[in-house]
């Protein structure tokens, strides 16, 4: 099922000889479950891109469609309350508050949207990423790992429509770049969880089930790693996460909604 659309969507930025057309007609749908990696070089568009469909921007032109709902046509509180309860955000910086605890952070959105935490949910979710045992440590007791991870649960904390990740890794060295996204893959599939991230990282993407390239505010090239990571799995050489399996987490059920 069709999760995330946009129907030729532009931003552009100035005017005249001065225009800089950052976004210029990206049509792009996603699906219910997929994770796809945005790639492209410095100033493609592809950080453009990712504060369009979070509703963090307002386009120039065109459509962003989050589970059925056209945001680009809601006012501003209409659009603070979607984004609260269908969008998850994962930031490069973490953007945890500092005076909170591990797991009053991860609850966060749900206070302020004046929701119930599901306390069997969000325990299960902290346990696969490593944290539950955290819960009651400050942010700055924890590696830039561990916050990444805290940021990834508070993400997932909603049960949003879509999550989006915007450079998750770039404060990451590689081997806790390849972790965190490997528990993204993992959450994502325990969870039925729709995630699009943007990474400059090729490697990175590769692990991805759909890798978008997006140049010059258009999309490329737009393609699946399902094909390869068949054949990878199949020589024995994948998990079928599609990370390491020394990097892969035991699996639980899902708890009750």
């Amino acid at each position: 099922m069709e999760i995330l659309k946009t129907v030729g969507l532009k931003k552009y930025y100035g005017s005249g000889t001065s225009l800089v057309k950052a976004l210029d007609g990206v049509d792009l749908s996603i699906e219910e479950g997929e994770f796809a990696a945005v790639v492209g070089s410095s100033g493609s568009g592809k950080s453009t891109l990712l504060h369009m469909l979070g509703g963090l921007d307002d386009p120039t032109e065109g459509k962003v469609i989050v589970d059925g709902k056209d945001i680009s046509a809601l006012k501003d509180t209409e659009l603070t309350i979607f984004r609260r309860r269908n969008i998850g955000f994962i930031f490069q910086n973490y953007n945890l508050v500092p005076v909170l605890n591990v797991y009053e952070n991860v609850v966060l959105p749900l206070e302020l949207d004046g929701e119930k935490p599901d306390q069997k949910f969000v325990r299960e979710v902290m346990e696969i990423l490593g944290v539950y045992e955290r819960r009651a440590s400050m942010p700055n007791q924890l590696s830039g790992g561990q916050q990444q991870r805290v940021a990834i649960a508070r993400a997932l904390a909603s049960k949003p429509a879509i999550v989006l990740a915007d450079e998750p890794t770039g404060n990451l060295d590689s081997r806790n770049s390849k972790e965190v996204v490997g528990l993204l893959k993992v959450t994502g599939e325990q969870f039925g969880q729709t995630i699009v991230m943007i990474t400059h990282n090729e490697a990175l993407a590769q692990l991805c089930s759909r890798v978008i390239r997006i140049e010059d505010g258009r999309i490329w090239k737009d393609k699946t790693n399902a094909e390869k990571s068949v054949r990878r799995m199949a020589a024995g050489t994948l998990a079928p996460t599609g990370i390491l399996p020394e990097m892969q987490p035991g699996r639980q059920g899902r708890g009750q909604e």
